[in-house]
């Protein structure tokens, strides 16, 4: 396995909490008809209810009912409601999403078309591997910004790493976890999500790609939309399959919300690092969006 960096985003060992609650959304996915109770949940995954509830405490700030009912798909479609008007109205603003108490603040530059067919020439591109709450981060940042966010399971860091460096193959790449860990800590330390102190991200892409990353900022914390709407408010009503490409190569995932994009009955669809972990982000974000107004 890659070495991790001892830092304080292993003080609460978040992958091996990950790996824990994927096995609780594995079961919880199977049985969700059912609507499993908490003993019937900690049986599966080999915990007490004690632990359980701890485990999803821990993760999410939540039960694992409330989480339960978070990845259902009436909750997915609650999700939706007025989802194409909510994401008119933050574009229309300029913002990346109205009452953002608990998202993250973003800031965004586009390289030039330039830079993108120069597929990364002159440019140094550092990577790192860090805890987070959905298993090993892998990211690459340059001195412009974050340019790279993946994840992946234990001994599974290397091709996650390949499958974001693939992007940019005449970059210089250089690993510096030193580097990249003050992006970690902005991404996942939520006390670091301040508005007067951005987090700055790169977009490298096509036109369009860079069109349709830009609209997934503007998705609200705790909210979803489909892949029509993005076709609609990036004036191309026509394109859902072309946005869904797109969404699909969005590198810079979690902080880019792509995870946020769902099927128009409120399927989750799919989603490029697992939809596991696509479960575990919405559920996680439902956590912090419990008892907002």
């Amino acid at each position: 396995m890659t070495d991790l960096p001892l830092t304080a985003l292993d003080e609460t060992d978040r992958v091996a909490d990950y790996l824990r609650i994927r096995r609780a959304i594995a079961f919880i996915t199977e049985a969700r008809t059912d609507q499993p109770s908490t003993d019937a949940i900690a049986a599966a995954v080999g915990l007490s209810p004690v632990q359980l509830t701890r485990l999803f405490a821990r993760f999410a700030g939540i039960t694992p009912k409330q989480f339960l009912a978070a990845i259902t798909l009436d909750a997915a479609k609650r999700l939706l409601e007025d989802a194409a008007s909510v994401l008119d109205t933050a574009l229309e603003v300029g913002l990346s999403g109205p009452g953002r108490l608990h998202d993250l603040f973003v800031t965004h530059e586009a390289m030039t078309p330039g830079a993108f067919k120069a597929r990364g020439a002159g440019l140094l591109m550092r990577h790192g591997f860090h805890a987070s709450p959905f298993g090993v981060a892998v990211i690459v940042a340059t001195d412009h910004g974050l340019a790279g966010l993946a994840f992946a399971d234990p001994g599974e860091e290397e091709a996650a790493l390949d499958d974001l460096l693939a992007r940019w193959p005449a970059a210089r790449h250089l690993r510096d976890d030193a580097f990249t860990e003050m992006h970690a800590r902005r991404i996942f330390e939520e006390e670091r999500w301040r508005p007067d102190s951005p987090l700055r991200v790169v977009l490298i892409g096509t036109d369009f790609e860079i069109r349709v990353w830009r609209t997934l900022l503007a998705i609200p914390f705790g909210r979803a939309t489909t892949y029509s709407d993005i076709a609609e408010a990036i004036g191309s009503p026509k394109a859902s399959r072309a946005v869904g490409a797109a969404v699909g190569r969005n590198p810079i995932s979690f902080v880019v919300p792509c995870h946020r994009v769902i099927g128009r009955s409120g399927s989750l669809t799919g989603y490029h690092w697992g939809l596991a972990r696509k479960r575990a982000i919405l559920g996680w974000e439902a956590g912090r969006c419990t008892g907002e107004a």
